[in-house]
């Protein structure tokens, strides 16, 4: 036979269903805070991701962008090379080298536009040439000295005002052969893309006037 209910009983069962109901309560909140906290953990975690690949985007825009630079400068440098240097067999520009250079492109670039300037800057002549040179300088004033010969016998063929005319200006041209060796000295230099420098042209004048007063001392 069950046992009649009594009040302290029935008080007791309410008592603990009261506990129980709270109990539930509160784990019911702890779970609505636990989804809640997940749910905000989980829109953090999105927007972050959201924001890293707008950012990654944004990286792969400028780095490409710079890639197209580089590539235009590459292929700008490496015409120059071939223009400069005369390797016209060179092909097209080289491709670019397997992994990832630490290295910004941009400074590379810049090294190696520095080195194409210095090569293709053109340098002064060899002190190997000094005898052509001096030969241009000789074959400057052995010209003029004929030139000035020719005028001389023109003056006294045709007489008259030409016969005092014609050697003054037979003088002038003879003085002037140091300068005419300059005219070869000078297409010697562009050959060999150099300068004429103060050397060069100290040697062809040396050996122009050389030339020159020795002519006027045996044509006298």
């Amino acid at each position: 036979m069950n046992e009649p209910v009594t009040s302290e009983t029935y008080t007791a069962q309410l008592r603990r269903l009261a506990e129980l109901t709270a109990r539930v309560a509160e784990q019911r909140d702890e779970a609505h805070t636990w989804y809640e906290r997940q749910c905000a953990a989980a829109d953090r975690a999105v927007a972050e991701a959201a924001e890293q690949l707008q950012d990654a985007e944004e990286e792969l825009v400028a780095a490409r962008e710079q890639q197209e630079r580089v590539d235009a400068e590459v292929a700008h440098l490496w015409q120059q090379a071939r223009t400069r240097l005369g390797a016209r067999r060179l092909g097209g520009p080289p491709a670019p080298a397997d992994g990832i250079s630490a290295t910004d492109p941009v400074l590379l670039l810049g090294r190696a536009r520095d080195l194409i300037d210095r090569v293709g800057q053109p340098g002064e002549l060899p002190g190997s040439v000094n005898p052509l040179l001096a030969l241009c300088g000789v074959a400057g004033g052995v010209l003029a000295y004929a030139l000035g010969a020719g005028a001389r016998a023109l003056g006294v063929g045709y007489g008259g005002d030409l016969a005092v005319g014609m050697p003054v200006l037979a003088l002038v041209v003879t003085l002037l052969g140091p300068l005419v060796g300059l005219v070869p000295a000078r297409v010697l230099a562009d050959r060999r893309h150099a300068v004429l420098g103060p050397r060069p042209i100290t040697v062809v004048l040396g050996a122009g006037v050389i030339t020159t007063v020795l002519l006027l001392v045996l044509g006298r």
